[in-house]
């Protein structure tokens, strides 16, 4: 069957003309971000800088210069550039390891490293502190002790760098791969036949031309450890290191909204370091032309004699960094008190029977998680399907604008995103004079805000892949806007923007960073759950919970899976 007679029994079953036009979808569109996330932001600007109408330099000043924030600011900004050189390091290597070598089992490894990056930071600490706890029963095995009652050598600036290098190693490594699968392989295999040996070839070649990958790679883990609430918390305020992000979750705590000026600008001084760090990375990759011609294709290194000893080294790696936690966090969720042996006298089910039945407060928070979760979804997949369309074809300046703010919003910490909501939301609504401060429609206005890039790329991905002539064929035979992308563009991108779909859903369902701040006693989600009960002392609940978190990442991470050949290539980031 031909394109044109496709096109034609899909559009002529009904002739009537479906209301609305690609103008007006267009401004419903600017009006869903602009409330949601061009507003909020320039309300955050403008308390921060004039918060009684008028700048205020003076205060400004007084406040950025109190021992208090120069402290915090030169920790976050510490903890950022050294968690961001571990995870350049890891990830690169990873990144080399797999794409280059002949290393076995590279699909279950690659979902293993990438796992880490998918289990709520705060689950990952909480498996951490009581993997490494003075109590616990790693430290002996592996010829560590410490006095008893002394604190886990987490608590500490170093601990949170290596937990934030580890975390946020995955995201270097899926920049990397990213820039290797592209490499042409005329290069390498030019310099292997002129003699180079593979050390040569690699600082010589392959690392030059992928540099502007690495530093990708860099900028996103530099920003995502400056933002990262679920570590810097469990980790910084129990060992006293105070930095930004603690500081606005501690103040606003403890003052309330009142101190909301004061906030905004520690929020707009967080804002402008993660953007300081993107713009130094962009410019550091791209000081020299590295644009090559030639043939993308796969490159393989055997490794000989050395491929055991590296196959043994990687996986041995996977095992003290993710086992070895997990662990330590489903063991102490099988028992009744947190250091507790498990033996078969002190193993119980009673954590996860109280947390999926005997706290109210645990259920109604994962039912809330859960129902925002699925509106974020339904909400963002539609309006990306038809941003994408836009974005693919009718590029204007108002549709770059609209694309930069979701761009903008997604690379800004959470908690920004927070305080912004909160500044925006605080006062009633024009109209219906309703305020959305301490309900969970603040909590979904700001999730809309923080996801909508991250279900809009691989949607744009699928965009990609279509064929302009099928919608260009529809509208010669009639086809309104609206009739255009339900039979025919809708279905074409559905794939790609269900993948966008599961990752909202992996991010949303445990999220902390956006929720930290907007959630109340009658507003509880998943994620700052477990800031809140290891914070109540109850650990082994925690561990159940944190546990159960992660039992759910991994049946959507599987079910994604199981749609991986429907899905453009790289849309899963743990498909090799």
């Amino acid at each position: 069957m031909s394109v044109m007679s496709e096109i034609q029994r899909r559009i002529t079953p009904s002739r009537r003309i479906w209301p609305g036009s690609e103008k007006t979808v267009l401004w419903a569109l600017t009006l869903l971000i602009g409330t949601l996330s061009i507003a909020p932001l320039a309300r955050l600007v403008w308390a921060a800088l004039a918060p009684e109408g008028v700048p205020d330099i003076t205060r400004l000043s007084h406040l950025l210069g109190t021992r208090k924030v120069a402290t915090a600011t030169l920790n976050t900004l510490s903890i950022a550039v050294a968690s961001t050189l571990l995870a350049v390091l890891l990830g690169t290597v990873a990144a080399l390891l797999i794409a280059l070598t002949n290393v076995r089992g590279k699909q279950a490894w690659v979902f293993t490293f990438i796992l880490p990056l998918m289990i709520p930071p705060q689950v990952t600490a909480l498996a951490w502190i009581q993997a490494l706890s003075p109590s616990g029963p790693i430290l002996p095995l592996l010829g560590l002790s410490l006095p008893s009652g002394s604190p886990s050598p987490l608590y500490s600036l170093g601990g949170i760098v290596v937990l934030l290098g580890l975390h946020n190693a995955p995201l270097v490594f899926l920049m990397v791969r990213a820039g290797l699968r592209r490499l042409p392989a005329e290069l390498v295999e030019a310099a292997r036949s002129g003699g180079a040996r593979p050390w040569r070839v690699l600082f010589t070649i392959i690392l030059p031309l992928v540099r502007p990958a690495i530093f990708a790679g860099a900028a996103l883990s530099f920003v995502t450890a400056a933002g990262n609430f679920g570590i810097q918390a469990m980790l910084g305020i129990p060992g006293r290191v105070p930095t930004l992000i603690t500081l606005v979750y501690q103040q606003l705590n403890s003052v309330g909204t009142s101190a909301l000026a004061d906030m905004a600008v520690l929020s707009l001084l967080i804002a402008a370091i993660t953007l300081a760090g993107l713009m130094l990375s962009r410019w550091l990759g791209g000081r020299q032309d590295v644009r090559v011609t030639g043939t993308p294709r796969a490159l393989h290194q055997p490794l000989g004699r050395w491929r055991l000893p590296v196959e043994i080294t990687v996986w041995l790696w996977m095992v003290l960094t993710l086992l070895l936690p997990l662990s330590a966090l489903f063991t102490t969720s099988l028992t009744l008190g947190f250091g507790q042996a498990l033996t078969l006298s002190s193993l119980t089910l009673s954590n996860y029977a109280n947390a999926l039945f005997g706290y109210p407060a645990i259920r109604y928070a994962f039912l809330t998680s859960l129902g925002l979760t699925v509106m974020t979804a339904l909400i963002l997949t539609l309006s990306s399907l038809f941003l994408a369309y836009f974005l693919s074809w009718q590029r204007t300046r108002l549709v770059r604008i609209l694309q930069l703010s979701t761009e903008l919003a997604y690379a800004l910490p959470g908690i920004v995103t927070g305080i912004a909501a909160i500044l925006f939301f605080l006062k009633p609504l024009p109209l219906i004079h309703v305020s959305l401060y301490g309900t969970i429609w603040i909590i979904l206005a700001a999730y809309l805000s923080n996801f909508m890039a991250l279900v809009l790329r691989p949607t744009m991905a699928g965009f990609a892949q279509i064929e302009r002539s099928l919608d260009e064929a529809a509208q010669i035979f009639g086809a309104g806007f609206l009739r255009r992308m339900r039979d025919i563009l809708m279905p074409l991108a559905a794939p790609s923007a269900m993948a966008g779909t599961i990752l909202v859903f992996l991010t949303a369902l445990n999220e902390i960073q956006v929720s930290i701040l907007l959630v109340t006693s009658g507003t509880q989600t998943l994620g700052p759950m477990i800031v809140f009960l290891d914070e109540g002392g109850s650990s082994t609940l925690a561990a159940a919970t944190g546990c159960l978190m992660i039992g759910v990442v991994l049946v959507f991470m599987l079910l994604a899976s199981l749609f991986a050949r429907r899905l453009p290539e790289g849309v899963l980031p743990w498909r090799v």
